[in-house]
């Protein structure tokens, strides 16, 4: 089954932390949701930076060299679930065994393989190399949904793949037509 065929799924969405965002890991976050149905949510952040290691230094710990890596690349904290844990999210224009297709446009790989396709000049068109991840248990990411927690807009290739990491946030917003400032932090429920 399509994981894109529940029409309340947000898989393939962003989700932006609203300007009330009280978790310090999320203040500003914009996150691409990779998979959200009954059992429950994984995304990735997209707009932090990975301090703790650099994408040349990495690529060394996992013994790829290669004079073609690019120096532009760089590694996004995803999340903190499991922070060893590596993803690439990227264009379709390169799909292998392992590689999840998350809608027509956009696919996750989190193995070696893409990791090696990079360093050779060999990979995706686009890409975001990312560590951990953010999850989310049944119904609790409604349920952050309902308190104004966060609030979803459609993802674009320019948002996913854009690497002026700390513009996203505002121009997540602006896909909807809304500036940050204009919002109330208080949940409506009637």
């Amino acid at each position: 089954m399509d994981a894109t065929a529940d029409t309340d799924s947000l898989t393939g969405q962003l989700l932006v932390a609203m300007p009330n965002m009280q978790d310090p890991r999320f203040h500003r976050a914009v996150i691409y949701v990779c998979t959200h149905g009954p059992a429950g949510a994984m995304g990735l952040v997209i707009n932090r930076p990975f301090t703790e290691i650099s994408f040349k230094d990495l690529m060394a710990q996992l013994g790829i060299f290669s004079p073609r890596l690019p120096e532009s690349m760089r590694v996004h904290f995803g999340g903190p679930m499991e922070s060893g844990r590596g993803f690439v999210l990227h264009s379709v224009d390169w799909v292998r065994e392992g590689t999840m297709l998350i809608n027509d446009d956009v696919a996750m790989t989190a193995t070696i393989d893409i990791l090696r396709a990079i360093a050779d000049g060999n990979g995706p068109r686009k890409c975001v190399l990312v560590l951990g991840y953010v999850g989310w248990g049944p119904g609790q990411l409604e349920t952050e949904l309902q308190n104004n927690s966060w609030i979803n807009v459609p993802a674009t290739e320019g948002l996913l793949f854009d690497p002026d990491l700390g513009a996203k946030w505002e121009s997540a917003f602006a896909t909807i037509g809304v500036r940050p400032s204009m919002l109330s932090g208080e949940a409506g429920h009637a």
